[in-house]
């Protein structure tokens, strides 16, 4: 704590975003480029030091949140990235998309704005890659077992790194043509560039992890292919089982999954493509579903140039202010937040029938309707009320050419006769994978780990649970380990 009184003197500074008119223009990350540098170690500096850091429980990963926010503010940025390093495995990930339940947790926020914990991480992320404080650390001597971890998004990168440290011959399976999972073709540009994610990659590779991309597991490899070959298997293919909405004119063409929508434009920008094949350039668009994902496709569509966008949220407004009540520090609260590309959309890009950022509250799809070619024209939304129930008379329809769900994911893909069936896992009543607390299944030597078994959450759980399965994999395999496994993703039940 080098300030005692720094959260008494210094207000709470976030980083810096670029004009909007600006960065609609280009898919570049919103915020100035080395923005936080000038002002991250005087946020740091507010951080209490406090004799029981709530922020630790309430980080999946167990962040060494003070000593590095300390470290920050003394200018030694070498240290400060081997605290954080040591329990993320990428922190430019987390400090870019996780939305921060450490803040919450921060007892400054009992009645004051949190520390910005989130940007000091990215900040000292950041600044260790350029100063080169980031390299590859393959291990000293191969144990001679090997693994293969299906999936490639956070949790399957985190558990393949650990287990290559460990000294374990590891090969990741991707289905698509790059690895990275959601990372690379669900997550926008502008939140997150594509080059954070290559420089990693490469650091695995260094570090011998080796990479099988464009191979779907279950069929162009067998399970039973997969367990001859490798003496254990990681499944980490997240959950990307979507959900659909069952109303009146969903057969309708131009009405799409948002991860039907988001992958062409990320591959636009990766320069894979001139123009993504559902290119909301010129029309009148509509989100379904109030989360993240969905505010990705909001962004995405003011890039594209659609003349109106819409996000409708089934949930009311929430309020400004935690309701000491319902969510008590240091719960997340539900609050009012406005992201980046709503604050684009609320200024450049609004629907006449939106709310000033974009966002219609408390609002529920009754029906699609057409044309005569079979083309979707309108959305028909009611207004509903905290019991989902509508209000009589405030159905209204909005302009639509162009419907994107984001109502969120059920699961891992299951396709009959795929890699669930092969192994025979068991299935959670939530669509998860089942698994012990040791992220075993009933097959000895398959673990799973992230969003497989947990279901849709957060890249910090993700990250977390990499980690931990990594060392539940390590120590089946050899009876011991010494790989770290993050306190919250240990102590707390895994099933889904």
């Amino acid at each position: 704590m080098a300030d005692p009184k720094g959260f008494l003197t210094t207000p709470r500074q976030e980083a810096p975003r670029r004009p909007v008119e600006e960065r609609i223009r280009d898919w570049d990350e919103v915020y100035v480029p080395g923005g936080l540098l000038p002002i991250v170690e005087a946020q740091a500096d507010r951080c209490m030091d406090c004799g029981i850091p709530f922020c630790h429980e309430a980080c999946p990963l167990g962040n060494l949140i003070p000593e590095w926010n300390e470290l920050v503010t003394r200018d030694d940025w070498r240290a400060a990235s081997e605290r954080l390093h040591a329990t993320n495995n990428f922190p430019e990930f987390t400090g870019r998309l996780c939305p921060a339940p450490c803040e919450a947790g921060c007892v400054l926020a009992i009645n004051q704005p949190a520390v910005t914990i989130k940007n000091v991480e990215v900040a000292i992320a950041d600044r260790a890659w350029q100063d080169g404080l980031v390299a590859p650390r393959p291990p000293d001597r191969l144990s001679g077992w090997t693994v293969a971890v299906v999936g490639s998004g956070p949790a399957g990168l985190a558990a393949a790194q650990q287990l290559a440290r460990a000294g374990h011959t590891v090969a990741v399976y991707e289905r698509d043509d790059r690895p990275g999972g959601l990372l690379r073709y669900g997550i926008p540009a502008f939140k997150m560039e594509k080059r954070q994610l290559e420089r990693r990659v490469d650091q695995l590779a260094d570090e011998g992890v080796r990479f099988r991309t464009s191979v779907e597991v279950g069929w162009d490899i067998t399970a039973a292919e997969l367990r001859t070959r490798y003496d254990a298997v990681v499944l980490a293919q997240g959950a990307t089982a979507w959900r659909d909405l069952d109303v009146p004119g969903r057969e309708l063409t131009g009405i799409h999954q948002a991860m039907e929508y988001l992958p062409p434009a990320n591959r636009v920008c990766d320069g894979d493509l001139d123009v993504s094949p559902l290119s909301a350039a010129g029309r009148h668009v509509v989100i379904v579903g109030g989360g993240d994902t969905g505010a990705d496709c909001l962004g995405t569509a003011v890039r594209e140039g659609a003349l109106s966008v819409t996000q409708l949220d089934i949930y009311g407004r929430p309020g400004d202010i935690r309701d000491e009540e319902a969510e008590p520090w240091p719960t997340y609260p539900k609050l009012y937040r406005l992201s980046a590309a709503h604050e684009e959309a609320g200024e450049l890009r609004t629907a006449p029938a939106a709310d000033a950022d974009a966002r219609l509250f408390a609002a529920s799809t009754l029906r699609f309707t057409g044309d005569a070619l079979g083309r979707v024209r309108e959305l028909h939304v009611v207004e509903v009320d905290a019991a989902r129930q509508p209000r009589p008379g405030s159905d209204r329809a909005l302009p639509a050419d162009l419907v994107l769900l984001a109502l969120g994911f059920t699961g891992p893909e299951r396709p009959a006769g795929g890699l669930v069936d092969q192994l025979g896992l068991e299935v959670t009543a939530r669509g998860g994978l089942a698994r012990n607390e040791a992220f075993g299944t009933g097959v000895p030597g398959v673990f799973v780990a992230g969003d497989a078994g947990r279901g849709q959450s957060l890249v910090v759980w993700a990250i977390a649970e990499g980690r931990a399965a990594a060392a539940a994999v390590d120590r089946w395999l050899t009876g011991t380990t010494r790989l770290p496994a993050p306190i919250g993703a240990h102590d707390r039940p895994m099933t889904a």
